[in-house]
């Protein structure tokens, strides 16, 4: 392709909407153009990257033997509804685009297919003999985003490959999720990005077990969690570990005493000269239901230890049954505002006990009349601590569970694992930090789906069994711009080989000059020809935007027709690392071939 027919536009100031370094070069080099809060064009040079993601995508699916589809963008709510997910996404999480059509149905934009897949398969799926099926699509999706930011990285549309298998068993679902596991890891890896699968939460897609596959960069949203051995790595989210010991508690009998300000762990440590592993601090927070049930919950932990607010939201959500409930629609610390709509009289704020009382909580409609009383392991094995007393400026020290306070029956494992912490499977290991961008998530999502949705098969002994599923998603437009955000420099993007839009550019110093036209015209036929994306830089420009273009867009080789051809020779540089070197013009095509080559073949 010829550069001056094309349509590419640069901009020279960084955009004023972009935070992060891809959204601002993906702006300004021309790959993408916003239309909108969180909705953007791809231009042409976007869509070749697309397209080389889309088809690495799709050739190692079709190599696991799952087959391409393609579902409906628009989605009837009755089907959300049967899964019960439909107040959970329009309402709870809020981020299904929902609507009313002029038959005054309801209807919403797929955030997600497990829906329209299970109907589908309820349909036509009859006999064992049909099963195990893959079947997967390429496909955009939406998502309503509180707050859309940082481009294609979280934005309202967005391309994804979602992929969904049915099984007549668990056996048979952990089969396709180890290929879906090795065809994930093949798929990054021919993208040329450095990448680590994680153990995650499952989320509101729900299922027994999930796993992440996260492109490393810094301005990655996602801590990951993980040990040198190469053992053991986890969403932080997700991640478990071993806290560190105890220390002997200085108390060895009960007693109140006077703690003036110390409403902190570090200000009562100090106070009283203990450690923060013999403190049970208790944290208040509050769980609004689908139903409009309001429950306070209060979790006793180990001071030095912080709660891990997605494990007690799924703690929650175990018991929604129990609260006539399907999910949890909110969890969090109740601000001073939220505390007057139910308190009835004012907490003892940085000093409440593991036994407050069950009457701060006032008599109303969809408010539970008790506190739920949860204990993470943490503390639940502490003699002597030092707790809350309920009174204002007062702690007490020497406490014991079973003689001062009740342990609570809710014994659960929600702290949060941290940087430092040792491994669960080998204590010598301890967890270090990363920042990631998950581009992928796969899941199995047992009968979740197919038991809310009667979707069943006929097993060989002519019983109607809900058939097991498994799903599996890639962000595709996403993978593109964290490709982008792992890989650039001051100048501008270091596309991957693999998926760069173009192999090559050429550009040529001077249009003006004969020689250097002639040149680069028989290198653009020969590279083209031997199966080489190239691009010819034939613009009417001076040399220094040409050359700063061609940065700022990152094609993998530059081709200068410069000064070297008096000696027969061309400038080739590799943009990753500006290594240049003057290679004879009849070896050029060779030359590229063979690096280009070994780069798509790692």
């Amino acid at each position: 392709m010829r550069l001056s027919q094309m349509f590419f536009v640069t901009l020279r100031e960084e955009p004023a909407e972009a935070e992060i370094p891809s959204h601002k070069l993906l702006l300004r080099a021309g790959y993408i153009r916003r239309i909108g809060s969180g909705i953007y064009a791809y231009l042409p040079f976007m869509w070749r990257v697309l397209q080389k993601i889309s088809q690495i995508v799709r050739e190692e699916m079709n190599a696991t033997g799952a087959q391409e589809c393609l579902l409906p963008q628009l989605q009837p709510a009755e089907l959300w509804q049967q899964s019960g997910r439909w107040d959970t996404y329009t309402k709870a999480e809020g981020i299904m685009f929902a609507l009313t059509d002029r038959r005054e149905q309801e209807l919403g934009l797929g955030p997600t297919h497990e829906e329209v897949i299970t109907a589908i398969a309820r349909d036509m799926i009859r006999s064992y003999r049909q099963l195990p099926l893959h079947l997967y699509q390429i496909q955009t999706k939406f998502r309503d985003e509180i707050r859309p930011r940082f481009g294609l990285m979280r934005g309202r549309e967005f391309i994804m490959k979602d992929g969904y298998s049915f099984h007549v068993d668990e056996e048979s679902l952990k089969k396709t999720y180890q290929d879906m596991h090795h065809a994930y890891s093949k798929m990054l890896s021919r993208t040329g990005l450095a990448f680590r699968a994680v153990e995650a939460d499952s989320g509101a897609i729900g299922g027994s077990g999930s796993q992440e596959f996260m492109v490393l960069a810094e301005a990655g949203e996602d801590e990951v969690l993980y040990t040198e051995d190469g053992k053991y790595a986890a969403n932080v989210e997700k991640a478990v570990s071993l806290p560190a010991d105890t220390e002997s508690s200085p108390f060895n009998t009960y007693e109140k005493r006077k703690t003036p300000d110390a409403d902190t762990i570090d200000k009562l440590c100090r106070f009283l000269k203990c450690s923060p592993t013999q403190v049970v601090k208790n944290v208040l927070y509050q769980a609004v239901y689908d139903n409009g049930l309001t429950v306070l919950v209060l979790i006793s932990i180990r001071g030095d230890q912080e709660v891990n607010e997605v494990k007690l939201h799924n703690a929650l959500t175990k018991l929604a049954p129990e609260y006539q409930a399907k999910t949890v629609l909110s969890v969090e610390v109740p601000a001073a505002a939220l505390q007057q709509l139910w308190a009835t009289r004012p907490l003892p704020l940085g000093y409440i006990a593991p036994d407050i009382a069950d009457d701060y909580i006032c008599t109303a409609k969809n408010l539970a009349p008790r506190f739920l009383r949860f204990v993470d392991k943490t503390a639940v094995e502490l003699k002597n601590f030092v707790t809350g007393s309920n009174d204002l400026e007062y702690h007490v020290v020497g406490a014991n569970w079973g003689e001062q306070f009740k342990l609570p029956e809710g014994v659960v494992d929600i702290r949060k694992a941290r940087p430092g912490d040792r491994a669960t499977h080998d204590p010598a290991q301890t967890l270090r930090t990363a920042r990631g961008i998950e581009v992928g998530h796969i899941f199995q999502l047992g009968n979740k789906y197919s038991q809310a949705m009667g979707a069943t098969y006929t097993s060989e002994q002519g019983e109607e069994i809900p058939l097991i599923m498994g799903c599996y998603g890639l962000g595709v437009s996403r993978l593109a711009q964290a490709a982008v955000e792992q890989s650039y420099d001051k100048d501008g993007i270091i596309w991957p080989v693999a998926i760069a839009p173009y192999h090559v550019i050429i550009s040529v110093p001077n249009t003006s000059d004969a020689q250097q036209v002639e040149v680069a015209e028989k290198l653009y036929t020969q590279l083209n020809q031997a199966g080489i994306e190239t691009l010819l830089d034939d613009r009417d420009e001076r040399a220094g935007v040409k050359f700063k273009d061609a940065d700022l867009i990152g094609i993998p080789y530059r081709i200068v027709t410069g000064r070297s051809l008096n000696s027969g020779k061309v400038e080739v540089v590799e943009r990753a690392t500006r290594k240049s070197q003057e290679i004879p013009v009849e070896e050029v095509a060779t030359t590229l071939k063979q690096r280009i080559d070994a780069a798509l073949n790692q």
